[in-house]
């Protein structure tokens, strides 16, 4: 599979909820970039970040748009997330089931066939807005 390729499968595995797929294509020592807060280093603290997200959030990312640069080793992707708020996620607003539509992006970096690298960003306050409305 081509980096491309690669990315748009990690994707289509979040819009599947195969957790386990997505799992596979990242390397052992996946640098996971959040929104807020320090980098997450190694493949289970990204296990548990899924799992965590999977219990408070209901998300599906549509409108993806893909973007690669010449060695083929990073691939961006612009997507609006459409989720469900589910459960309150630590300090954030209390959740009741509020319905969201938020744009988003993310960057990825690729060694050897695996994702080495997810940087995410997304507007905190906007979706603070959305689900407290």
């Amino acid at each position: 599979m081509t980096t491309l390729e690669i990315v748009q499968q990690y994707y289509h595995c979040f819009n599947r909820k195969d957790w386990a797929g997505m799992l596979a294509l990242l390397s052992d020592d996946i640098r996971h970039e959040v929104n807020q807060g320090e980098a997450r280093i190694g493949i289970d603290r990204y296990r548990a970040f899924l799992a965590h997200m999977d219990e408070c959030y209901d998300e599906q990312l549509a409108d993806m748009v893909f973007f690669t640069e010449p060695e083929g080793r990073r691939v961006a992707c612009e997507f609006t997330v459409h989720g469900v708020y589910k459960k309150t996620d630590g300090e954030l607003v209390e959740a009741r089931n509020q319905t969201y539509v938020l744009p988003a992006g993310s960057f990825l970096e690729l060694v050897d066939g695996k994702i080495t690298r997810v940087t995410t960003y997304y507007n905190l306050p906007l979706w603070i807005q959305l689900v407290s409305a």
